[in-house]
């Protein structure tokens, strides 16, 4: 259950509720433990994404994490802005111009679009069962490098 409640977002006892309400399909395993199959979590992470924004209509992009403003960097030329979207902290480098016409500043609500050729996907760290010995499919995790992705900040004013 918890190891579930992290990757949808909420607390432990949010996915106890949902499963005692039968919104979520919980079996118990071996040992009298609540588990909720893999094919199952992602079904209903799905269902739980929000709809898609205005902005989705006009934009090939489809990953937009909407988060808050945490940090505003600029020197002379460039800026850093770093957006907490939920649990995930999207950083974007682009120009000091493109940040002072969209009033970027801490606080504020933006919306990360992130476009790339490349994706980087990473399988989670191998976690022990109940009997501490790694699962066998869960025993060779691996990932794959990115060289390079693009991020660009919008806000309700337009984008950078």
């Amino acid at each position: 259950m918890g190891e579930a409640a992290e990757l949808l977002g909420v607390s432990a006892d949010t996915v106890r509720r949902w499963a005692d309400a039968g919104r979520l399909s919980a079996q118990r395993d071996e040992n009298g433990h609540r588990v909720i199959p893999g094919p199952e979590l992602a079904a209903f992470a799905s269902s739980l994404a929000s709809a898609a924004d205005e902005r989705s209509e006009v934009s090939s992009a489809r990953n937009r994490l909407r988060g808050i403003i945490t940090a505003v960097t600029k020197d002379a030329v460039m800026a850093q802005v770093d957006i907490q979207a939920g649990p995930f902290r999207v950083v974007s480098l682009m120009s000091r111009e493109a940040v002072d016409e969209l009033d970027l500043r801490v606080g504020a609500t933006a919306v990360a679009v992130i476009k790339s050729t490349t994706v980087v996907v990473e399988r989670g760290p191998a976690r022990a069962s109940h009997t501490g010995k790694p699962k066998p499919d869960e025993a060779d995790g691996g990932a794959v490098t990115a060289e390079s992705a693009d991020v660009t900040v919008e806000t309700r004013g337009g984008r950078s």
